[in-house]
Formats: structure tokens, sequence, C-alpha cells
């Protein structure tokens, strides 16, 4: 079997689907596109028995991969219990890069220092990008992830159309109909207005 094409400017996004995490959610896709990044998430796959295969199937696609893995605490719905999404999905991406060198490139983002290396005693040896659980922090350790992009804007220039994109999700939602910001339709919509808002402050 062919291997799918890599699409070079892409990033797999593998992050909590939950309200708590909105502002960071939005964050990340405001931060990557402000880099000319276009991000990719698991939000269109379908369930299903092929469900594996598709993510999988993504993260071939990517260059680049995104694994936050701050969301360590116990679930509140019973029964308690972690999320495993994110270090599962980590670890596709890790054993893809493994066996295709130069193919992908992939980073570890946390809240707390040394904390990652703790719950993956694996991954000592790795820096992670500590963005502090906070919407600045995230810009700003985009940028030193992806510190050689030709496209380097400022973070207050990134936080100027975060604030934008906020403003617009009153109507973002109206128009869609989503009863949350974790919708494949919403998720596309919010790349194609970070877009917008990044060319509109470049005069492109």
């Amino acid at each position: 079997m062919p291997k799918p094409r890599v699409e070079p400017d892409s990033v797999f996004l593998n992050i909590p689907y939950d309200r708590r995490f909105e502002r960071l959610y939005l964050a990340y896709i405001v931060g990557l596109t402000e880099l000319s990044l276009t991000p990719k998430a698991t939000l269109a796959i379908p369930g299903g028995t092929a469900r594996l295969d598709r993510i999988f199937e993504l993260i071939q696609t990517c260059r680049y991969s995104i694994h936050d893995l701050s969301r360590v605490q116990l679930d509140r719905v019973p029964p308690p219990t972690p999320r495993f999404n994110m270090p599962f999905e980590l670890g596709l991406a890790l054993g893809w890069a493994k066996l295709n060198p130069g193919q992908h490139t992939w980073f570890v983002f946390e809240t707390a220092n040394r904390r990652a290396q703790k719950s993956i005693s694996d991954l000592n040896g790795t820096d992670c990008n500590i963005h502090d659980g906070q919407v600045q922090g995230v810009m700003r350790e985009l940028r030193n992830a992806f510190v050689r992009r030709r496209n380097q804007p400022d973070v207050p220039q990134m936080m100027e159309n975060y604030e934008a994109l906020r403003k617009l999700l009153p109507g973002l939602r109206r128009q869609t109909g989503a009863e949350t910001l974790f919708e494949a339709g919403v998720f596309n919509d919010l790349i194609t207005v970070a877009a917008r808002l990044r060319d509109k402050r470049s005069g492109g």
C-alpha cells in the first residue's frame, strides 16, 4: 500500500475536546493559522471500526503534530477515569516518526513543567513546550516550536486575532447551529475565519 502524501504545512492537533479546554482550542487554531500552518484534527473522523486506521492515516499525512498532555485529571463523570486518547495518539505519531525519519516532527505541550515526564517516563529527555494553561502561553510556545517558520508574527499580533475571533463566536454559533465548537463544520469555519483575520492584518 502506498504511503499517504504528506502535506508540508499541516499539523495534527491532538487535544482534549471539552468546554474547559475551549480557550486553548481556539488559541491553537489561531496560533497555527498565524504561522501559516493548517490545523488538522480527528473531529471530522466518524466512529466505527475503521476510526483508528483513519486517525493513523491523518497523522501520516501531516508533517507535524502537537500533543497536548495537560489533561491528566480524572473525569468527573462516573466512573472517574483519566483521558488516555492524547498519549495514545502521541504514541502513534512517535512510532510513525521513528519508522520514517524526516517525515514527521512531533511536539508535546503541557501546563506544568516536568509533569509529562512523570506521567509518561519514556518521555524523559524530551523538551516539552510549557504553556502554563494560558492562551498567551500557547501562542508563545507555538512560536518556539515553529521558530524556523518564515512567517513569524509576534504574540501581541496573535492575541489580537484571537480576541477578534472570540468576538465572532456568537454569530458563528448561530450560523452553524452548533451546540459546541468541537464539531467538524465549526472547526473548519474557525480555521477559515482565522485565516481571513490573518490575511486582513497583513494586507493579503
